[in-house]
C-alpha cells in the first residue's frame, strides 16, 4: 500500500506564524532583503546540471504567492503541464512553513511524499536554514531542488523546453527582454511591495509617500493600457503575468494589508478591463484561486490574532471586456 504522508493540522499556538530566518536576509545598502540562494539554472545542453528533459522536473507552489503564481501561469499558457508537472501546498502555514494537506485545491506531495516542504530543502542543502520558499523546482533525478530562485525559475520556465511547447507563446522574446526587465522592476518596486511598504509605514508622510507610489502607478498602467491590448503591445509576456498576479491581489488584499483605499482597481477602467481580459484566459483563471489568497494573507500574520478573513469585494471576473485594442507602437 503506498503510504500518503501529509503535515499535521495547523497549530499556531504551538508555532506561531511563519518568519524567515535571520540567515535568509542580507543587508544591501542599510536594507535587509531576502535571498534565495538555489539557483540552478535549465539549458539545452545540460551545460548548468539540468537539461531541458519533459518529466524531469516538478514545480511546487502556493495560490496563495503571486511569485509561485507567475511560473505556473507561465508553464499553463505554453502547455508545459504535461512536460514538468505541479502541485499546490496548503496557502495557509504555521511557524513549520509550507505543508502538504489534503484541501480543495492542494494535497499531498505527488513525487517525495513530504510533508512539509522544508523536507525538500533539507534533501538539498542538509543544513539549510534560509527561507522556505515557493516556488521551488524540483529535480526527480537528482532528489534535489534545482532553484527556489523566483525570479530565474520563471525566465527557465518562460524560455525553455520549446519542442513541447505552444510555437504561437512567446512570454520572453529577445527583441522585448530589456522592456520586459525595465517594467518589471518598475513594478515591483512601486506596485508588488505596496501594501508591505504601507503597512510599515512609521509615520503619516511614509504612508503618503508609499500611496502616492502605488496610485501613481495604477494611473500610469491604466493610461498606457488605454492603448494597448496588452503592456508591450498584441502579445502577453512576462511583464503581463507580473502585472496580473499583483492587480489580483490588489483590492482583495493589498488594500486591505497596506491601508491602501484611497482607490479600488475598478476605478481605472482601462486597467480593470485588462485584468479581467487576462483572468478570462485559462492559464490565468486555472492559476488563481481568491480563497487561498485570502485565506493565505489572512490567516497567517495579517490577520494576526484573530485570523479573521474579510470578505471578498464584491466585482465580477467575468463581466465582458471588449479588449480588441491594438498597439500603436
Amino acid at each position: 500500500m503506498t503510504t500518503i504522508n501529509l503535515g499535521n493540522a495547523l497549530d499556531f499556538a504551538t508555532y506561531g506564524n511563519y518568519a524567515p530566518p535571520a540567515a535568509a536576509y542580507r543587508r544591501e545598502g542599510g536594507i535587509a532583503r531576502l535571498v534565495y540562494p538555489i539557483d540552478g539554472r535549465i539549458t539545452g545542453d545540460g551545460s548548468a546540471g539540468y537539461p531541458e528533459t519533459p518529466g524531469r522536473y516538478h514545480l511546487y507552489v502556493s495560490h496563495s504567492c503571486p511569485w509561485a503564481e507567475r511560473p505556473l501561469i507561465a508553464l499553463k499558457l505554453r502547455g508545459l503541464e504535461h512536460a514538468v508537472t505541479w502541485s499546490a501546498v496548503d496557502p495557509v502555514r504555521d511557524g513549520r512553513g509550507w505543508a502538504f494537506r489534503d484541501g480543495d485545491g492542494y494535497g499531498a506531495d505527488p513525487v517525495n511524499d513530504f510533508a512539509f516542504l522544508r523536507e525538500a530543502y533539507l534533501a538539498t542543502q542538509p543544513d539549510f536554514d534560509g527561507h522556505i520558499s515557493v516556488p521551488a523546482l524540483w529535480d526527480r533525478e537528482s532528489g534535489r531542488l534545482v532553484s527556489n530562485h523566483y525570479p530565474s525559475l520563471t525566465v527557465d520556465l518562460e524560455t525553455r523546453f520549446a519542442e513541447w511547447a505552444d510555437p504561437n507563446i512567446d512570454l520572453y522574446p529577445p527583441a522585448l527582454r530589456a522592456d520586459i526587465e525595465s517594467l518589471n522592476d518598475e513594478i515591483i518596486r512601486d506596485l508588488s511591495g505596496a501594501a508591505h511598504a504601507a503597512r510599515a509605514a512609521a509615520t503619516q508622510e511614509q504612508y503618503h509617500t508609499v500611496s502616492d507610489r502605488a496610485f501613481a502607478a495604477l494611473a500610469r498602467y491604466d493610461q498606457r493600457l488605454g492603448d494597448w491590448r496588452y503592456l508591450h503591445g498584441n502579445t502577453i509576456t512576462d511583464s503581463d503575468i507580473l502585472l496580473y498576479v499583483t492587480l489580483v491581489r490588489f483590492d482583495l488584499v493589498t488594500a486591505v494589508v497596506g491601508r491602501l483605499h484611497y482607490r479600488r482597481l475598478v476605478d481605472y477602467p482601462h486597467l480593470w478591463a485588462y485584468a479581467r481580459d487576462l483572468h478570462q484566459e485559462p492559464a490565468f483563471r486555472s492559476a488563481t484561486n481568491f480563497d487561498h489568497i485570502r485565506r493565505g494573507t489572512f490567516h497567517t500574520a495579517a490577520g494576526a490574532p484573530a485570523r479573521i478573513v474579510p470578505r471578498a469585494p464584491d466585482c465580477d471576473w467575468d463581466a465582458p471586456t471588449d479588449r480588441t485594442t491594438s498597439s500603436t507602437r
